[in-house]
């Protein structure tokens, strides 16, 4: 008797688990580039830290980290 109701209660979660139940659903990115560059680290020319690509500066081909640096070079 309780291997009858343990075999049920299996069939009854696999088919749970197999069809039923969702499963998550990942975000395919359509320009991974972007996000690759969001990541990016650069290092300034002047204090020689890094920052991210997005909140450095860019002048004369060299990234700086803040305008202070960028203008310390002037």
């Amino acid at each position: 008797m309780i291997l009858k109701i343990l075999l049920v209660v299996g069939v009854i979660a696999f088919i749970y688990f197999k069809f039923i139940k969702k499963k998550p659903q990942v975000e395919k990115s359509a320009n991974k580039k972007d996000e690759q560059k969001s990541n990016d680290m650069v290092e300034c020319a002047t204090c020689k830290i890094y920052c991210s690509l997005e909140d450095s500066l860019i002048s004369g081909g060299k990234y700086y980290c803040s305008r202070e640096c960028l203008e310390s070079i002037k």
